[in-house]
């Protein structure tokens, strides 16, 4: 589709300005209500695709500004070429198509687009990326499944590691008080030995 003038284009070039009721895809136009039955009941436009006006003011843009017809020789595009993947028009098919194999139709590939290779690749792009995805998420719960074992060993070494100094701790505090109970029976035999004598040498 081409940008145009949202007014008839018959019209227009009739001098007259109507507003478009229709957009016609092949004729790259819109139609007012006149012209558009005209355009309904001509042989050479029954088969067109029409949508509403309305409609044709929803789309992007850039779907508005794809044409139908070949900028190179003002024909209408009527050939796709699988090979290099671009529509063609009857001249582009003598001048720079005539030894490519893979053509069809242009209609043909717009009513079935998996014909085209284009899509294939997008349709196997899309295979891949899910399988991508499949394998992202095992090696994520992988991944999640490591961290918990990880963790569990962690705490254990933890624990483990909190008994021996513990039981370590408890040593030393049992050595403490036996050497400290051993000093202070020392002790007190030589204060009891002290006094035994003192008494001794008392006339």
């Amino acid at each position: 589709m081409a940008t145009s003038s949202l007014n008839c284009g018959v019209c227009d070039l009739r001098n007259i300005s109507k507003l478009s009721a229709i957009w016609c895809n092949e004729c790259d136009e819109g139609l007012c209500e006149g012209c558009q039955e005209h355009h309904s009941l001509s042989k050479g436009s029954q088969n067109h695709t029409v949508i509403p006006i309305s409609e044709y003011r929803k789309l992007p843009s850039d779907v508005i500004k794809i044409s139908q017809f070949c900028d190179k020789h003002n024909e209408q595009y009527i050939i796709y070429c699988k090979k290099h993947e671009c529509p063609c028009c009857s001249s582009c098919i003598v001048q720079s198509h005539n030894r490519c194999d893979e053509i069809a139709k242009l209609d043909d590939v717009i009513k079935n687009p998996k014909a085209s290779n284009a899509f294939y690749e997008i349709e196997q792009t899309l295979v891949e990326v899910v399988e991508n995805i499949g394998k992202i998420r095992q090696d994520r719960q992988k991944n999640q499944l490591t961290l918990s074992e990880s963790r569990k060993q962690i705490e254990k070494e933890i624990t483990e590691t909190r008994i021996a100094i513990n039981n370590h701790i408890d040593k030393i505090q049992a050595d403490i008080i036996k050497e400290l109970c051993a000093s202070e029976d020392k002790e007190s035999r030589k204060i009891r030995q002290m006094l035994i004598s003192l008494e001794e040498k008392q006339p």
